[in-house]
């Protein structure tokens, strides 16, 4: 049977982050007005921007709506 745990770091995970750092810096947020625009901890917030951390739908969705695109526009910007 396939290992269906998370792994730390995983590529897609690692790009997504990457991809909600680009957009909050190109949109000249800090990670504590990101956070609280999505109802997030910053703490979680830099996690999943590094690729700590999985992200739950909902808050992709938070995250998204907070930075002004759509969750297709985030995975996208991602590569995935």
């Amino acid at each position: 049977m396939p290992n269906l745990s998370p792994s730390r770091h995983d590529p897609r995970l690692v790009a997504l982050g990457s991809a909600i750092r680009s957009l909050r810096k190109q949109r000249k947020l800090s990670q504590e007005q990101l956070a609280e625009l999505a109802g997030a901890d910053r703490s979680h917030l830099g996690r999943l921007e590094r690729g700590d951390n999985e992200i739950a739908f909902l808050l992709l969705c938070r995250l998204a709506d907070a930075l002004g695109v759509t969750v297709a526009q985030l995975t996208n910007e991602a590569g995935l």
